[in-house]
């Protein structure tokens, strides 16, 4: 297996199903001289599950800014250090960019390993076009909602948003108000006991949340705006 460099480690956790995990990511996190994790009890389940006794210091949107100089200091000194989320790709949707650059701007190497994304697990199995996307995370919860949701009206290439279980419903009407009707696809706890994938219209899905309670990790993918026709001369 490859030595462990003076550098940060940039490792994608499973986000869901614990045997997502490479071969690499275990080599990596076993042998760095720390991790910074998201919640440190969360990964500690992950590491435990693999033997990995590598000490941890948490690292998230709360802390950053005090943390982030501090992991820097330890690289500076020579030092291997390796960043997780709670699941999934680092930096995807959390803190975790934010370290990066500040290695990046201290001359110190970012070394990323690949790995699970809810998103790019929701886009494989959606159907809808991939070879080009967007991904805008969580909508805004309030102040400039329904202006980023009129901004994206005419996207053309496929949108994939993060969203909560007790937002999902009130989110799919919006979107159905604002855009019309349009084929989506609605992923629930991805590569986990209960995933499950809603195909159909947003009119359709719409419905079928007014009907059932759903839980979990979801990832809505919406597909994007017809291209207008040219008008006959």
């Amino acid at each position: 297996m490859e030595s462990i460099e003076n550098a940060l480690y940039v490792v994608a956790t499973p986000i869901g199903n614990l045997g997502d995990m490479t071969y690499r990511a275990v080599h990596i996190l076993q042998h760095v001289d720390l991790i910074a994790a998201e919640d440190t009890r969360t990964t500690s389940v992950l590491l435990n599950h693999y033997g990995v006794r590598t000490a941890m210091k948490a690292y998230h949107a709360r802390n950053a800014a005090r943390q982030t100089a501090t992991l820097i200091a330890h690289l500076r000194g020579g030092k291997s250090l390796a960043l997780v989320s709670d699941a999934g790709t680092p930096t995807i949707s959390d803190p975790g960019f934010q370290l990066v650059k500040a290695a990046i701007e201290a001359g110190v190497r970012v070394i990323p390993l690949p790995g699970a994304s809810a998103v790019l697990a929701a886009l494989m199995a959606g159907g809808l076009p991939t070879h080009s996307f967007v991904f805008e995370g969580f909508l805004p919860q309030k102040k400039g909602r329904q202006t980023k949701i009129k901004m994206l009206a005419a996207e053309p290439r496929t949108l994939v948003f993060y969203e909560s279980p007790h937002r999902i419903h009130k989110t799919v009407g919006q979107l159905l108000e604002a855009w019309g009707d349009r084929p989506c696809v609605l992923g629930r706890e991805i590569t986990k006991k209960f995933e499950e994938f809603f195909y159909g219209s947003l009119q359709q899905l719409h419905a079928f949340l007014a009907e059932r309670a759903v839980k979990g990790e979801l990832v809505l993918l919406v597909g994007g705006a017809e291209k207008k026709k040219k008008e006959d001369r």
